[in-house]
């Protein structure tokens, strides 16, 4: 299988568009294109044709240039079949364990509901790359809109458990917040603090801290960490709470900080 070439653009305040190129088919998709200007910008730049765009989930801010895409290029839309009423212009309905193939790549399909009923994520493994919209974040994971706390962290033990060398793209710029959020609960870890150093480092710069990789985030992020006994302590449970309840405190703690 072929690997991705894959660009990332920021828009609006802090959202992220990524373009991923197939080479040898020269299939290239725009995963949650909340603006469709910058990705025809970036396309023309690289002399690439759009041929899909790929939505993790409903919300405006990944869907919102779908319809303008689709008319200036014909790429054909990819989402989830549980959110066939909700993106504009749905042409390809996926769901839990479907195989996706951008050209030569090859992608699974997640079903992580949680932040809405419909989310979903795609995962190039040939190419180490997660795309996972609004479900886990850079030291984060996104709000409980539409789901339940036990679908949250069902959703994110299911990406967990990919390979440690994982690529994780979220679709924000959310891990300096996330990270104030963090050290509050997790003051001894230290590849935490390195991290926070590093993110600030390349903020300061004027750089991205998404990517990031999925061993990070087993080792930071206190979200994947909910079935820790020095997670459950830090929000005043007993050690051997079940890890649903942990995440539920979590979430509920990173909502009113």
């Amino acid at each position: 299988m072929s690997r991705l070439v894959i660009e990332q653009i920021a828009v609006l305040s802090d959202n992220y568009i990524h373009l991923l190129h197939e080479p040898d088919s020269g299939a290239t998709a725009a995963v949650d294109p909340a603006v469709a200007q910058p990705v025809l910008d970036l396309l023309a730049a690289r002399g690439w044709r759009l041929t899909h765009i790929l939505n993790t989930h409903h919300h405006g801010d990944h869907t919102g240039g779908n319809l303008d895409l689709r008319r200036a290029t014909g790429a054909r839309v990819v989402g989830a079949r549980k959110d066939a009423g909700r993106i504009p212009g749905l042409d390809v309905e996926v769901g839990e364990g479907d195989t996706f193939l951008l050209g030569h790549a090859a992608a699974v399909v997640f079903e992580t509901p949680g932040h809405t009923d419909g989310h979903i994520a795609f995962w190039f493994p040939d190419s180490a790359a997660l795309f996972c919209g609004d479900t886990l974040f850079s030291l984060g994971c996104g709000r409980l809109f539409e789901g339940t706390a036990d679908q949250m962290w069902d959703s994110l033990s299911k990406l967990r458990d990919l390979p440690e060398h994982t690529r994780v793209f979220c679709a924000h710029e959310y891990t300096a917040a996330n990270g104030r959020f963090a050290k509050v609960l997790d003051r001894d870890n230290a590849a935490l603090k390195q991290r926070i150093d590093d993110v600030a480092r390349l903020n300061a710069a004027g750089r991205s801290s998404v990517p990031s990789t999925l061993a990070e985030e087993r080792a930071t992020n206190p979200f994947l960490r909910a079935d820790r006994a020095e997670i459950a302590r830090a929000v005043g449970l007993p050690p051997g709470t079940a890890a649903a309840l942990v995440f539920a405190e979590l979430r509920r703690r990173k909502d009113v900080f």
